[in-house]
């Protein structure tokens, strides 16, 4: 076989504006625990860790990204939990159209994504 064998998503870098509503939300509604972005960078990024190797790049910029139907996704262990605790939170749940065997809602965090 040639070419590229992708083994696993390694990482997903979206923007932010302000980064403490953002360590909020990633933090406390999502629970993802922040781990140190590389000090060679030389500018304002947060980084947390999705398991398995995964990570999520929170990158600083001065305008949120469009709006759009970009997404990533998180798989959770229980997703009636997640919602429970996105409506305990005050957090606007998007309900979606139905993928057979996929129970799945949006939310957005403070800069729409």
């Amino acid at each position: 076989m040639t070419g590229i064998r992708c083994t696993a998503l390694d990482h997903c870098s979206v923007l932010i504006t302000d980064v403490e509503k953002a360590r909020r939300f990633y933090r406390t509604v999502l629970g993802l625990p922040e781990i140190p972005k590389p000090k060679t960078f030389d500018f304002v990024a947060l980084w947390f860790d999705l398991g398995a190797g995964q990570t999520l790049h929170l990158l600083q910029k001065p305008q949120p990204d469009t709006r759009s139907p970009r997404h990533f996704a998180l798989r959770v262990a229980d997703v009636n939990a997640a919602r429970a605790h996105c409506r305990l939170l005050g957090i606007e749940i998007q309900e979606t159209g139905p993928i057979p065997h996929c129970d799945r809602f949006f939310v957005h965090d403070p800069d729409g994504n």
